[in-house]
């Protein structure tokens, strides 16, 4: 089984995305040594356009550059600059979807080349498409700027794409911050926190309209060469997105580190090394796969808690109820009210 790149894969090229952040601290008059301080990358580097950085490295520079900048914009104007952005074949197969949707697979598709540090997953229901985010490679403290910066990426990007401002809505899994009015300008007012994810969400009849100025043409040629650059690193994600993938395709199989552990061809004791790397550990990724498909079956499928309790393999529908609290901090029934109001 391909494992992935992990946190100090060295394969983000610094002048795609980290050079937009670079730009951004600089253009605000952010001296470049103090910016790249504890990164190990230099600006001449950046500018001869042949570093390669780990997760780690854009990590470190991500938390320089909010300490430095010190201003709340900053991650949502990082965000505008970011998609379909200029990396190459991944980026020009995006800028000429046809669709949101096709936008959206690509996205899904080029994530190590789009969004290296937090992964893209799609949801479906009757009426709305959903968007949210998971950690890739143990972004820790920077993990809200990193979701800022993404909703604001998906809504920039859709706006240019389509030539008009979709209705997206959002919900966020923290407490509504101090300069929420960063939110109303780059976002809208469709805004919901203290939620259980960080999503954007959108009614489909928008995913298939067509987008003008795409060139299915060149788009299929982008896509081509972008999944051959893809082939070439040996992976398409994360090590963390294969085992969520992994969890998440036998959730109602009884999982333990053992079993997942043989399933990636390495002791237990590897994988748990890799998951403290990361800033993780086995429950915890577990925890988050079970917590994401309780949510979708509550509320997207409408199912009951002994019907989740079941699906998610707990004999005991209190001990389910228990776990579910530990997960969210809230019992199924004020789930379902926190959502439905």
């Amino acid at each position: 089984m391909a494992i992935g790149y992990e946190c100090d894969t060295r394969f983000i090229a610094a002048h795609h995305q980290p050079a937009v952040l670079i730009d951004l601290a600089l253009a605000r008059g952010i001296d470049s040594h103090q910016l790249l301080r504890g990164s190990g990358l230099f600006y001449e580097d950046v500018t001869r356009g042949i570093a390669r950085i780990s997760p780690a490295q854009f990590i470190t520079l991500i938390g320089n550059a909010g300490r430095l900048l010190d201003s709340d914009d900053s991650s949502f104007l990082f965000g505008q600059r970011l998609l379909p952005g200029h990396y190459g074949d991944a980026s020009h197969a995006l800028a000429h979807a046809c669709t949101l949707h096709q936008a959206l697979e690509l996205l899904l598709r080029f994530r190590a080349l789009l969004s290296p540090l937090l992964t893209p997953r799609l949801l479906f229901d009757d009426k709305q498409v959903h968007l949210y985010w998971v950690d890739s490679c143990g972004a820790s403290e920077q993990q809200r700027f990193l979701a800022e910066a993404s909703l604001t990426a998906v809504v920039a990007m859709s706006k240019r794409l389509s030539g008009e401002r979709l209705p997206w809505r959002f919900h966020f899994d923290y407490p509504q911050p101090r300069h929420v009015e960063q939110y109303w300008v780059h976002l809208g007012e469709q805004l919901a926190f203290g939620s259980q994810l960080t999503m954007m969400s959108l009614p489909r009849e928008y995913l298939h309209t067509p987008w003008p100025n795409a060139s299915n043409t060149a788009g299929q040629v982008a896509q081509q060469a972008g999944c051959a650059q893809l082939a070439s690193l040996g992976w398409h994600g994360s090590f963390i997105d294969g085992l969520y993938e992994h969890l998440h395709a036998n959730i109602r199989r009884p999982l333990n580190l053992e079993r997942v552990a043989q399933a990636f061809e390495m002791s237990p004791a590897s994988l748990k090394r890799k998951l403290h790397k990361h800033g993780t550990g086995f429950q915890d990724q577990l925890d988050l796969v079970r917590k994401h498909v309780a949510l979708y079956l509550y509320q997207m499928k409408g199912y009951s808690n002994e019907e989740v309790a079941s699906y998610l393999c707990f004999n005991d529908t209190t001990n389910f109820r228990r776990s579910f609290k530990r997960w969210t901090g809230l019992a199924p029934s004020s789930l379902r009210r926190l959502f439905d109001s």
